[in-house]
C-alpha cells in the first residue's frame, strides 16, 4: 500500500469527469459498459488514460496501464467511472491487473451491479489497496443509466416512441399517419433507432405498414449501426414482408408475453430496445410498467377522432394516472421531441 501523498478531492472529481469523457469514446450499444480510467500521481497530474473499446478489448483500467512502463504504475491513483471488474470473461479481472501493477489507490464512481463482474472493490481492499466509491455518482449514474438499468433488471432498457398531434392522435380517421411530423423529427427517429440494439413492433404494424425497421440517413442510405428487428404477436407475417429483408435476421416472437420477450432478448445480448409498435404494443408496455424512457414526437396539428397514440392503460380514475417526469424537450423544425420517465424514478 502506498504511503505517499494522494490527489485532493477536487482533483479526483476533475479526473472523474475526464474519465467520463473518455468513456464516451466506447461503443454505445452492446453488453459492455462504456468505462473510462485516469491514472494520477500524488500531485494530481495525469500519468495515463484509457477507455474500453468494446467486447474482447482491454478494459479501461488495463488500457490505461498499458501506456506505462513496468513498475511505473506503482503508487498511482486509478480514477475509474465503474467499479473495477472482478471476473474472468474475454479478458481478465481489472482488480487483479491493478493489484499486479502496484496501484496505490482506487477511486470509482458507480458500483458494478453485475452478478459475476461485481466485487472488485472488496478484492482490492483485501489486497490492502485503499478504495473510495461514489465520486460524482449522480452524474455517472445518469450517464450510464441505460446500461445500469438493463443489468440491474435483467432485461433490456426499453424506450417507447410514438408521434402524435397536439390532441394525442397518431393517425387520421382513415388510418393515414404519414407524415404527422416533419423531416427533422423523422431523421431524429432514425438516429434513435441506430442508438438501440433492437427495434420492436407488433404484428399489426407489420401487416398494416410493412415497415423495413432499418435506420436510414437523409438520402435513404442504411446507417452503419442497425437495430435487430423484433416482431411480437400471435399472427403470422407475410413471407415477402420487408422486415425479413433487414440486414439483421428478424426475431419473430409468437407471443404477447412481453416479460418473456424481453428476457429472451436479454439472453441474446440485447441491452436496449426501441419500441415503435403502434398503440396496442406501446400501451401494453406501459400497462406492464416496462417503459424506462418515453420518447414522444409532438406535431403542432389537430386531427380529432378515435386514433389515439395510446389505448387503454387500465386507468379508471385520475389518481391512477401514470405520472411522468419530463427530462428533455428538443425543438426539431416545427415539432417537439419530449423525453420523459416515470415520476417514481428519483432524479440521478
Amino acid at each position: 500500500m502506498s504511503t505517499t501523498a494522494a490527489p485532493a478531492h477536487e482533483e479526483l472529481r476533475h479526473a472523474m469527469r475526464r474519465a467520463l469523457a473518455l468513456a464516451a469514446n466506447g461503443p454505445e450499444r452492446g453488453t459492455h459498459a462504456r468505462v473510462g480510467c485516469v491514472l494520477l500521481d500524488a500531485d494530481g497530474a495525469v500519468v495515463a488514460e484509457g477507455w474500453h473499446r468494446g467486447a474482447g478489448t482491454a478494459h479501461a483500467e488495463v488500457d490505461a496501464l498499458s501506456k506505462l512502463a513496468p513498475g511505473q504504475a506503482a503508487g498511482l491513483t486509478a480514477v475509474v467511472t465503474l467499479e473495477p471488474c472482478n471476473h474472468w470473461g474475454r479478458t481478465g479481472p481489472c482488480s487483479e491487473a491493478l493489484i499486479a501493477a502496484g496501484i496505490g489507490r482506487v477511486v470509482y464512481s458507480v458500483a458494478d451491479p453485475g452478478e459475476h463482474s461485481g466485487g472488485g472493490a472488496a478484492r482490492l481492499r483485501e489486497a490492502g489497496i485503499p478504495v473510495e466509491g461514489g465520486v460524482l455518482a449522480d452524474e455517472v449514474e445518469e450517464w450510464m443509466r441505460r446500461w445500469l438499468t438493463a443489468v440491474r433488471l435483467g432485461r433490456p432498457f426499453v424506450t417507447v416512441k410514438w408521434a402524435s398531434t397536439l390532441d394525442g392522435r397518431a393517425a387520421a380517421a382513415d388510418g393515414t399517419s404519414q407524415w404527422i411530423t416533419g423531416a427533422a423529427a423523422r431523421a431524429h427517429v432514425h438516429e434513435q433507432r441506430a442508438a438501440h440494439d433492437a427495434i420492436l413492433v407488433g404484428t399489426g404494424t407489420v401487416l398494416a405498414d410493412d415497415p423495413s425497421l432499418t435506420a436510414r440517413g437523409d438520402g435513404g442510405e442504411l446507417l452503419a449501426d442497425q437495430p435487430v428487428p423484433v416482431v411480437v404477436g400471435s399472427r403470422g407475417i407475410p413471407e415477402g414482408a420487408r422486415v425479413l429483408r433487414h440486414p439483421h435476421p428478424a426475431i419473430v416472437s409468437r407471443t404477447r408475453d412481453l416479460d418473456a420477450v424481453l428476457s429472451d432478448l436479454y439472453s441474446r445480448d440485447i441491452r436496449s430496445v426501441f419500441v415503435e409498435g403502434g398503440p396496442t404494443v406501446a400501451s401494453e408496455f406501459v400497462r406492464r410498467g416496462l417503459v424506462d424512457d418515453y420518447l414522444v414526437y409532438l406535431a403542432p396539428a389537430l386531427l380529432g377522432g378515435p386514433r389515439l397514440a395510446l389505448g387503454d392503460l387500465g386507468v379508471d380514475t385520475i389518481d391512477d394516472a401514470v405520472r411522468l417526469r419530463v427530462t428533455s424537450v428538443t425543438s426539431l423544425g416545427g415539432d417537439l421531441a419530449i423525453v420523459a420517465r416515470n415520476q417514481s424514478e428519483s432524479p440521478s
